[in-house]
């Protein structure tokens, strides 16, 4: 990163995409391009400058009533750019980049971020926090989220690590592989992803298959506390083979604690923990 002028004079940022990003000062109009991003700059204390967001972006609660710009892989560019934003900030992992190159032509700062892993997504909050302007408060944030996830790593180090049955859809029965935040967060909480070298993201896995490798605990990844999920885990109760249903360690956990690269997937971490190793003191 290189820094031109004074502090409200423009500086020279690098993107994920190893793109050269423009900024003038100290953004004043930001749209944001995922439901992730828009959590992180509510969490840096800007969202009072957020004038758009994608579709499902409801937390928190304040996000809910901004102007929608489509969704995250299916962007309205002539909205975002109707918004008048100084500062874009878009994903790799899902927007379009078409439509990125469209809002570039337009002339819009256009800053894209690539999380992979929950460290990466503290990392990326300091990021953002830095082209923000409230770099200070960034870098605090991000601190006490890493120091957070170091202290479920050195709880859980020691300890056996159940294996971990994931599901993420339920008719098919979808799981997910290592390349996910899902399996990212198994790992650090002390577990193991029963599904972590399959070739495919997301494989579909029959009962059969995870019945044969009797995981020890299955979580259910749902926004809804209810209904269908809550169904799919109790039949999963029913299939007593598996030591995780025999155990009564079937549980339903909120997607969006899991599998977005947002603050809350530290809560996320937390309470992947609290499930694979009740034996622990967690205190408060």
């Amino acid at each position: 990163m290189a820094w031109y002028g004074g502090p409200c004079a423009a500086a020279m940022y690098h993107d994920a995409l190893g793109r050269p990003v423009k900024i003038q000062g100290r953004p004043k109009r930001i749209v944001s391009l995922a439901p992730s991003l828009t959590e992180i700059l509510f969490f840096i204390g800007v969202g009072s400058r957020v004038v758009g967001v994608t579709r499902y972006s409801t937390y928190p609660p304040e996000a809910r009533s901004l102007p929608r710009v489509g969704s995250y892989v299916n962007l309205n560019v002539e909205r975002i750019i109707s918004l008048a934003p100084d500062l874009v900030i878009g994903t790799k992992d899902g927007n379009e980049p078409g439509a990125v190159r469209l809002l570039e032509q337009a002339g819009l700062a256009v800053y894209i971020v690539n999380p992979r892993t929950v460290m990466e997504t503290a990392e990326t909050i300091e990021r953002i926090g830095e082209i923000c302007g409230v770099g200070a408060r960034g870098r605090e944030l991000g601190r006490k989220l890493r120091g957070r996830v170091t202290r479920i790593v050195r709880k859980t180090a020691s300890l056996p690590r159940p294996l971990v049955f994931v599901q993420i859809n339920i008719k098919p029965i979808m799981t997910v592989n290592e390349t996910t935040f899902h399996h990212d967060v198994i790992r650090l909480a002390g577990g193991r992803n029963l599904a972590a070298g399959l070739p495919v993201t997301y494989p579909r896995m029959g009962i059969e298959a995870v019945i044969q490798r009797k995981p020890d605990v299955i979580i259910i990844s749902s926004m809804d506390t209810g209904g269908a999920y809550e169904r799919a885990r109790r039949e999963w109760l029913q299939w007593t083979q598996i030591p995780a249903a025999r155990e009564g360690r079937v549980y339903l956990v909120n997607s969006d604690l899991i599998d977005r690269p947002s603050p809350r997937i530290v809560q996320g971490l937390e309470t992947l923990a609290r499930i694979l190793h009740p034996e622990i003191d967690w205190g408060s």
